[in-house]
């Protein structure tokens, strides 16, 4: 019997959290465990940016291998540029 792993993806939306648990077969990848979780099929205006994912918070790239427990996180675009929010910070203060 093949190995398989179990994972979570996660998506933080601005006004909900959506997390799926998913089993993989080893040698899997943080894109198919996105795709298999169905979250881009399920959240309406949710679009994947390979530039985009981590895997518990560090960088991962879409074919990253996966890890038993792993936590797959799909990260929104900024609002803001964190170097526009400091200036505008600094103009309050």
């Amino acid at each position: 019997m093949a190995e398989s792993l179990h994972v979570e993806v996660v998506y933080a939306g601005p006004s909900q959290q959506v997390v799926r648990r998913v089993n993989m077969p080893a040698g899997s990848t943080v894109m198919q465990a996105i795709e298999a979780s169905g979250l881009a099929r399920d959240i309406p205006g949710l679009t994947v940016d390979p530039a985009r994912l981590g895997i518990f918070s560090r960088k991962a790239l879409p074919d990253q291998l996966l890890s038993e427990g792993d936590r797959v996180e799909i990260y929104r675009p900024l609002t803001l540029d964190p170097k526009e929010a400091r200036r505008r910070r600094a103009h309050e203060g």
